[in-house]
């Protein structure tokens, strides 16, 4: 993604468009609001084709507003490593993985903070995973609510369960919703068809006979033009005794629902029947796709002339209507019920293996048609990568394939998926993939080569600076006995980069001279523009400014025939170097333009390496409204993506913009958080500002005093990086600091404390047992001073505390006590 979608507010976001009227179950909806209001889990059970799906989507649509950052869909079914759930979560909220933090760790550490309703959809297959994470979600994060949709429960302390039924029957004491789901169905299948004396009571037999079972019904009536509903009580009566075992895997632990299964079995089986043999083979071998797919991807596994099929089948409700994706493309998917038979019957045929294999090729085809334009310097980079967007289900399954059965594909494929990650900020979370691939590649191969320096380029993402010099090292070895080639000069510009984070800035000097001299006789112009930018760095680091920004200056004259990430990041070194050499109006140039060109491109890396240097030259010029704006725009978005590696950059900022507004306690505070937070043997980081920096911070102490400014600095310097991000939002809010909420008088000193607590990060158990008071005390409490204050979520209490310095204050008990625990609830159960 090219920025982190929490950053939108509110509102329901990853479900897609509704095509359908929702018939019926307006009352369940309206229980399972009821049970979000009381229960921080609920799980939605049911058997496949109960209409689990769409009620959470209805749900969620009622119950959005009700929580500030809005409610979300994971949609699970794509997953089949349970390993990769929470990766999968952290997708689907647009937070960005991070070198060495486990999934769970990154979610849990931005979800915290928010106030979000989270839909968890079909957790059957992968159910241990799914409720080993909702439970440290909620113990977490205490403003988190989850809506689960599974076949069977999780079984996590503290939820509430809430079994769907089927639609109401004729003969109930209220309007058959089945029977009304039929006539709408079937209305749009076939404008003729009218229910009314002949047909009504032929329509209550057929959906009682499917047991009021939505996507039987929904099958059902995708057919009645073709076959009348007569008929179609006759075909279903022909497959009453088919044995359904190929349905056992969706029953799950809900065996109440066999008569249900039975009935959807007989269904999907008839409706499959009913198609002829070119069609059932182009079902079978499309239950391959994990998510969305075009024509044109179906035409690559089931054959060029599918095409007929495919719409047929659409007809026929056996695949959903298409829906355009992230590159506007128009993409088909099959429900995962008649995605799990599709691939029984696959299995069957034989045809599993021949089906996975084209699936395989169809992807890396994909990847290298993308890669021509990620490659490019033009609108079509911003094309290409929509596109793997669009296709990232399909990506991760087909990698996971090759990986197990032709590693040089393996290879292959992630070598051009590595410019799209690195584009949209996921290289760093591939590391150990592609250590995994080059360690299964032939060693010095073509496959070899390429993997070899993406994982390079991964190693240094993730400040693995050793382990990048021994690969580099290892490519150039390599691509040495091929004499001068792209690779060689890759390998040695890999090579300079981990000696420059190393401290070895000299002898990077000389190892990117020898990358550029053969770049320049392999004749690889994007080899040569990124050791140019390479011996930019390593020579500003060295001190010879002047040099650092003419060979900066020469790299940027490369912009034909080379990757734009390469060009933005050259504009990135070269705004270090000019803001370091004291040329702040050139700086700016080079940096908005790069900065504007990030955005149009999704380039995340580099948008949230630019923004500090915007900052920074906004507030040489006086633009300090400009300086704000930058500066929120990127804490916000680290924040919310969960990138705390680049947050420190912005704490330094904001100290620089307080320095320039007269607060120069707030500014040697927040300089003093961002050296602390640079960790050992990174504060030479610092000096990327120095210039600017220098003498605001001397002012700033001789403003204090000795005692005062050490006070400030000891604050900062004790403040953890949440606290910290958090402090810096409430300095450059668009209102007047000053200005605190109306309600804040009206707390108690009981209600200060904890919003003091919570400031300092304290999750509602932990905040129990430090006063000594149940949970549910303190949710009322919290409950209360939401109400008083208007702050909905914890970072806003946070922020409140901080700006009206109560974050400081003393709890009822020291934080080194034994923090309690949520007292587990009985879970409920309730029937639809």
């Amino acid at each position: 993604m090219s920025e982190s979608v929490l950053a939108e507010r509110g509102g329901v976001h990853g479900f897609p468009a509704v095509l359908t009227n929702f018939i019926g179950r307006d009352a369940v909806v309206g229980e399972v609001v009821g049970l979000l209001e009381e229960h921080r889990l609920v799980t939605v059970t049911g058997p496949g084709g109960s209409g689990k799906t769409r009620l959470a989507g209805q749900v969620a649509e009622r119950a959005a507003s009700r929580f500030a950052d809005g409610a979300w869909l994971v949609e699970l079914a794509p997953v089949a490593d349970p390993g990769q759930v929470a990766a999968a979560v952290t997708a689907s909220l647009g937070i960005q993985e991070q070198p060495g933090v486990p999934a769970e760790l990154m979610l849990a550490k931005v979800l915290a903070r928010q106030q979000v309703l989270l839909v968890i959809d079909n957790c059957e297959h992968v159910i241990s995973a799914a409720a080993q994470l909702c439970a440290g979600l909620l113990a977490a994060c205490d403003d988190v609510r989850v809506l689960a949709t599974s076949r069977e429960p999780l079984a996590v302390p503290g939820e509430a369960r809430y079994r769907l039924g089927p639609l109401s029957l004729p003969g109930d004491d209220t309007e058959s919703e089945a029977v009304a789901l039929f006539a709408d169905r079937a209305q749009r299948a076939d404008a003729r068809f009218v229910l009314d004396e002949v047909t009504g009571p032929e329509v209550g037999r057929l959906v009682r006979r499917l047991d009021g079972m939505p996507l039987a019904i929904e099958l059902a009536a995708a057919r009645v033009e073709a076959l009348g509903v007569r008929q179609l009580l006759g075909y279903l009566d022909e497959v009453v005794g088919f044995p359904d075992d190929r349905f056992e895997l969706l029953a799950g632990a809900d065996r109440l629902a066999a008569g249900r299964h039975r009935s959807l079995a007989a269904t999907v089986e008839w409706s499959y029947r009913l198609l002829d043999e070119e069609q059932r083979r182009v079902f079978r071998r499309l239950s391959t796709f994990p998510g969305p797919f075009t024509l044109e991807a179906a035409a690559a596994v089931a054959g060029a002339d599918s095409g007929p099929s495919v719409l047929y089948l659409v007809d026929c409700s056996l695949l959903s209507p298409p829906r355009a994706g992230a590159d506007g493309r128009a993409r088909y998917q099959m429900l995962e019920t008649l995605r799990a038979y599709g691939a029984r019957m696959l299995a069957e045929a034989g045809e599993g293996q021949d089906a996975a294999g084209a699936l395989a090729g169809y992807a890396i085809e994909v990847a290298r048609q993308a890669e021509s334009g990620l490659l490019t310097n033009s609108p079509r980079e911003v094309a290409a990568a929509r596109w793997l967007d669009a296709e990232d289900a399909m990506m991760r399954w087909a990698l996971t394939w090759a990986l197990e059965h032709d590693p040089a594909a393996a290879a292959r494929l992630a070598t051009v998926l590595g410019w799209w990650w690195r584009l949209r900020g996921r290289l760093a979370s591939q590391y150990g993939l592609l250590g995994e691939i080059t360690a299964r590649t032939e060693t010095g191969s073509d496959d070899w080569c390429a993997a070899q320096l993406w994982l390079s380029r991964a190693a240094t993402q993730h400040r693995e600076h050793t382990a990048a010099l021994e690969q580099s090292t290892a490519l150039a070895e390599a691509a040495a006995a091929r004499g001068p080639c792209g690779a060689l000069a890759d390998g040695l510009t890999m090579r300079a980069i981990a000696l420059v984070n190393l401290d070895r800035a000299a002898e990077a000097t000389d190892e990117a001279r020898r990358a550029l001299l053969v770049a320049r006789e392999a004749g690889d112009r994007a080899a040569e523009l990124y050791a140019l930018g390479v011996l930019a760095a390593a020579t500003s680091r060295v001190g010879d400014l002047e040099t650092a920004v003419q060979f900066a200056r020469q790299a940027t004259q490369i912009t034909d025939g080379v990757p734009g990430m390469h060009v933005r990041w050259v504009g990135y070194v070269l705004t270090n170097i000019l803001i370091r050499a004291g040329d702040s109006a050139a700086a700016g140039e080079v940096c908005a333009a790069m900065l504007a060109r990030a955005r149009d491109a999704g380039d995340v890396t580099n948008q949230w390496k630019l923004l500090p240097y915007m900052v920074t030259v906004d507030l040489h010029a006086g633009r300090i409204g400009d300086a704000a704006a930058h500066l929120r725009e990127g804490l916000q978005g680290c924040q919310r993506a969960g990138i705390w590696s680049t947050l420190h950059e912005y704490l330094g900022c904001c100290g620089y913009l307080c320095a320039a507004t007269g607060r120069p306690a707030e500014a040697l505070t927040m300089w003093a958080a961002h050296i602390a937070l640079l960790g050992p043997g990174q504060a030479g980081y610092a000096l990327n500002f120095g210039p600017y920096w220098v003498e605001p911070l001397r002012a700033a102490r001789q403003k204090l005093g000795p005692s005062r400014a050490q006070a400030a600095e000891d604050r900062g310097a004790a403040m953890s990086l949440v606290d910290a991000a958090e402090y810096a939002l409430t300095l450059i809010a668009p209102a007047a600091p000053q200005a605190l909420p109306a309600g804040l008088a009206a707390l108690s000193a009981r209600e200060r404390e904890l919003v003091a607590l919570v400031a300092r990060g304290r999750t509602d158990a932990q905040i129990a047992s430090e006063l000594s008071i149940s949970v549910s005390t303190v949710r009322t409490h919290l409950d209360r001073i939401r109400d008083k204050t208007g702050c909905r979520r914890r970072a806003d209490l946070t922020r409140l505390a901080l700006q009206a310095e109560l974050a400081d204050m003393p709890s009822g008990q020291s934080p080194g006590g034994i923090h309690g625990q949520a007292c587990p609830q009985r879970p409920r159960q309730r029937k639809g």
